[in-house]
């Protein structure tokens, strides 16, 4: 059983430990989900206090109760937070789950445009590599997003240039040849309408609203290690977040 905040109720701990399951993609669409009677013995908890677990997250729409059968992970349009990303990607060294994949539109040194430079702390030098993809699944593309480093992690990590997957994901595949970690990141959302470029690339009608994410990701001498600018099209992402009321 996972050590998890003692200050959440315990059927919260357990909904939310099935939750992070889910949006890593270690449980996917279809699979069963434990039973009450699973959770309860797991948990050490008593049987309504585990089907209250399995109606929160039926209540988020993460899973549904089939009569007579199980409990199961429903077909799910929301987007993975950048953490389950990057878990999933250090346990086990792919960043994708099965059935999504990403294609590189783009590759390469670039003049970065003012909000990146300031995102990543360039003065004189305005030269950073990017790397654009748009990342797809069975349904269509999920995300349109431009990662961004500044000078010198491109010149220590020379895969950032070509248009190639990198099987762990960009922020791993640096930490690894720069030696320099991530240790805590920064999100900016706003929505807008989708630019012509966006529209295309997404597959969306001309003005459909998306949601914009910056990310920055800082290592442990709190230097900017990764800016990244995604575009989600309306009906691929959620913002969701659990916090205790008292």
């Amino acid at each position: 059983m996972p050590q998890i905040e003692e200050a959440q109720p315990k059927y919260l701990q357990i909904a939310h430990y099935i939750r992070d399951q889910i949006l890593r993609g270690d449980l996917r669409p279809g699979d069963e989900v434990p039973s009450e009677r699973q959770l309860a013995a797991d948990w050490k908890v008593s049987r309504p206090t585990a089907a209250r677990s399995l109606e929160a997250l039926s209540h988020q729409g993460l899973v549904e109760k089939r009569q007579g059968s199980g409990t199961y992970v429903r077909s799910l349009e929301v987007n993975r937070r950048a953490r389950e990303l990057y878990g999933r990607a250090r346990q086990t060294g792919k960043i994708y789950t099965p059935g999504e994949y990403a294609v590189i539109t783009s590759a390469g040194w670039l003049e970065a445009p003012d909000h990146v430079a300031e995102a990543l702390g360039l003065v004189k030098d305005r030269r950073a590599v990017h790397r654009r993809r748009v990342t797809n699944n069975q349904d269509g593309p999920i995300t349109l997003s431009t990662s961004w480093f500044a000078p010198d992690v491109g010149q220590r990590a020379p895969k950032l240039l070509e248009p190639e997957r990198i099987q762990e994901g960009t922020l791993l595949y640096v930490e690894n040849l720069t030696g320099r970690q991530g240790s805590y990141a920064e999100d900016r959302m706003c929505a807008r309408a989708a630019t012509e470029e966006e529209a295309e690339d997404l597959q969306l009608a001309a003005g459909s609203a998306v949601l914009i994410v910056h990310h920055v990701v800082f290592d442990l001498q709190d230097r900017p290690l990764e800016f990244a600018e995604a575009t989600y099209p309306p009906h691929r992402w959620a913002f969701e977040q659990g916090y205790p009321l008292t």
